[in-house]
């Protein structure tokens, strides 16, 4: 039956006028080699791949580590790191599209942060920054083996509270930082009302989100590449486990920080 598509009709693959010699014919030998022939893999058809996400991400921490050096020499530019990621942070959330450009500034915006905060706790407290990345390192590698042998799964019902939790943590946040720059604590309070043993407790459970946001990044991961996602949302796996590593490590600094306060 004619088509009145003038995608078929015009091209003469498709209205018979050239179709013999679009698809010569082909020997026996060939196809028996063309049969023999390995499938192809995801690399291949340039779909998502766990090695591709893991090389993304590699790089992301590369630019991240980079900027976590200026910012360690130049703590000041922590308000700049802070300022630039988050507006970056927020532009590549909301992008249907990933932009490698714009995730690999906002690593480099996140490691400014990173340093400069990173020099500041290690001024007042030695040896802090060695034990919040080992912390960091032992938290992300417990997850993933747990995560990687089924032990732990995101749910329906642990994302929904996670959601909930997520929303009164942000506003706590928020109202401490309101009153510390109100000057309502002493000058010598760093923490606000995170301080103490309700300080730790906040802590633990800012830390327990953070790892259930990374088992919520391995699962986005692992849907990603058995569905056969196109390969450029490889960057956007890069940038959400970037975004849950470096709030998990600032996390563990800060409840670090209040133990030895």
């Amino acid at each position: 039956m004619p088509s009145a598509n003038p995608a078929f009709t015009r091209n003469p693959v498709f209205n018979g006028k050239g179709a013999a010699d679009a698809a010569p014919t082909m020997s026996s030998t060939q196809l028996q080699d063309l049969y023999e022939r390995p499938s192809a893999t995801p690399a291949d058809t340039s779909r998502m791949t766990y090695d591709d996400a893991i090389v993304k991400t590699a790089l992301l921490f590369a630019v991240l580590l980079a900027g976590a050096v200026v910012g360690w020499i130049v703590p000041g530019l922590f308000i700049v790191g802070a300022l630039v990621g988050l507006v970056l942070g927020l532009v590549n959330s909301f992008k249907r599209e990933p932009s490698p450009v714009l995730i690999i500034a906002y690593a480099a915006a996140e490691g400014l942060f990173v340093g400069g905060i990173s020099a500041f706790f290690e001024q007042r407290y030695e040896g802090i920054v060695v034990q919040a990345v080992l912390a960091t390192l032992a938290v992300f590698g417990t997850t993933l083996a747990l995560f990687a042998n089924g032990k732990i799964r995101a749910s329906k019902r642990a994302t929904k509270i996670f959601l909930i939790a997520m929303v009164g943590y942000a506003v706590f946040s928020l109202l401490n930082f309101v009153l510390m720059i109100a000057g309502v604590f002493p000058a010598d309070n760093m923490f606000g009302l995170r301080s103490g043993i309700f300080g730790i407790i906040i802590g633990v459970l800012a830390v327990i989100m953070a790892a259930y946001s990374l088992v919520l990044d391995f699962d986005f991961v692992q849907r990603g590449v058995k569905t056969g996602a196109p390969r450029k949302y490889g960057w956007s796996a890069a940038f959400g486990l970037t975004v849950t590593l470096v709030w998990l490590y600032v996390e563990l600094l800060r409840l670090i920080a209040i133990f030895r306060n």
